[in-house]
């Protein structure tokens, strides 16, 4: 029987076992890493509300300001608002105090290719330097922290942040995806305009759509990896957390599905859709994980943002600076965590992007170190040159 076998049974199986803990280090818990492949768009998932710029440069994808409108933005704080399609799953853990987003968050390769900057975050090594590419930080992390990790990624194929001289499992799960619009809904959607003013207008931008999706399908398909899409995550999430709660302590899930270059959507549509799936298995997670989520820290992060201003498809293109969530019955949530800036068309990253403000790695060694009790030089094996930077999340 091989390792695959061994997994997809003990997946199968009913888990007795007591629930694990780190004790390489004074710290402890579990970690797990969502990666949302293909660059969500960040400005409409924390919507700067308060930026009049937003609305200027967003005209027709803005999520409305908040007010009593079901599709109006949810106030977080004077400056910040959540995406309306998380009421009812993100929401309440912001308001327990279980969830912070760290805005103008990522790494500073500036790239803007989807391939490049994933394997860069996942390798977690320095930008000047060559790249080991059997040298992941979350392989390097598990071997810092010694016989106190059971790594697993919930992924087809062992991700780049895997690759090292640990033996890590991994696990394929579900490949479930649910079309924002498809072809029986669009024909459903012109016959009701038929012999109406509008029927032209609507017919014409379905095919435009179709048109430039049939060009796009294939870079987001590649850009996602193979990875799970927002709505298998969404299935998967509770199987997901009985593994972490009963057998591993250091996971690794990505999540494809987020180049939205075209039709992406405001307050409704395409990303809308994308949010509200993953944002109910991030909620499942967290309830399925019972008492051991207290001591559990979920981060989700993407490769890099999108461009602040929609396109010309009623998308957004590749962009730079993004948001990262961070969340567990001991995070230091309810609030917006790191260093900010104004939102407005000086502060753009090239007249276009997010600015990074707060480097991933650095952001991750601050969280580690207080993870795990971790010093500067074990920082330092993971995230080579880096100094750990605290943004008190635990």
């Amino acid at each position: 029987m091989n390792r695959r076998d061994v997994l997809k049974l003990a997946a199968a199986a009913p888990v007795a076992l007591s629930p694990l803990r780190l004790y390489a280090a004074p710290g402890g818990g579990r970690l797990l890493v969502v990666f949302m492949r293909g660059a969500y768009d960040a400005a409409n998932f924390l919507v700067p509300h308060a930026s009049s710029f937003y609305y200027e440069a967003r005209p027709n994808i803005a999520i409305p300001r908040p007010g009593p409108a079901a599709n109006a933005a949810i106030p977080l704080d004077a400056e910040w608002a959540l995406h309306p399609a998380l009421r009812a799953s993100l929401l309440p853990l912001y308001q327990k105090g279980q969830l912070a987003f760290v805005p103008f968050a990522g790494t500073d390769n500036l790239t803007r290719s989807h391939f490049e900057t994933q394997d860069s975050i996942e390798l977690g090594q320095p930008l000047d330097q060559t790249r080991n590419y059997q040298s992941g930080f979350m392989s390097r992390l598990a071997s810092v922290l010694a016989g106190g990790a059971t790594p697993i990624a919930f992924t087809n194929q062992l991700p780049v942040t895997f690759r090292g001289s640990a033996q890590v499992p991994n696990i394929g799960l579900r490949q479930l995806a649910k079309p924002g619009i498809d072809a029986r809904q669009s024909t459903v959607i012109a016959g009701m305009y038929r012999n109406t003013p509008l029927a032209g207008q609507v017919n014409e931008g379905f095919s435009v759509r179709d048109g430039v999706m049939q060009e796009l399908s294939g870079e987001m398909e590649a850009a996602s990896r193979n990875a799970l899409t927002a709505r298998g995550f969404e299935l998967e999430a509770r199987r997901i957390a009985r593994l972490m709660r009963d057998r591993y302590n250091v996971g690794f899930v990505d999540v494809g599905g987020w180049d939205t270059h075209v039709g992406q959507g405001g307050a409704e549509g395409y990303l809308a859709n994308r949010l509200e799936e993953l944002g109910r298995g991030v909620a499942a997670f967290s309830e399925e994980m019972g008492g051991a989520w207290n001591d559990t820290v979920v981060v989700v992060i993407s490769e890099f943002g999108r461009t602040f201003r929609e396109n010309g498809n009623r998308g957004t293109d590749h962009g730079h600076g993004s948001v990262y969530w961070v969340l567990g019955g001991s995070v230091h949530g309810g609030r917006i965590a790191g260093e900010q800036a104004r939102v407005d068309a000086r502060s753009l990253h090239q007249n276009r992007d997010y600015p990074v403000l707060n480097e991933y790695r650095a952001m991750f060694g601050g969280l580690f170190a207080r993870m795990y009790g971790l010093d500067a030089a074990q920082v330092d094996r993971i995230f080579p040159g880096t100094k750990a930077k605290e943004l008190a999340l635990i």
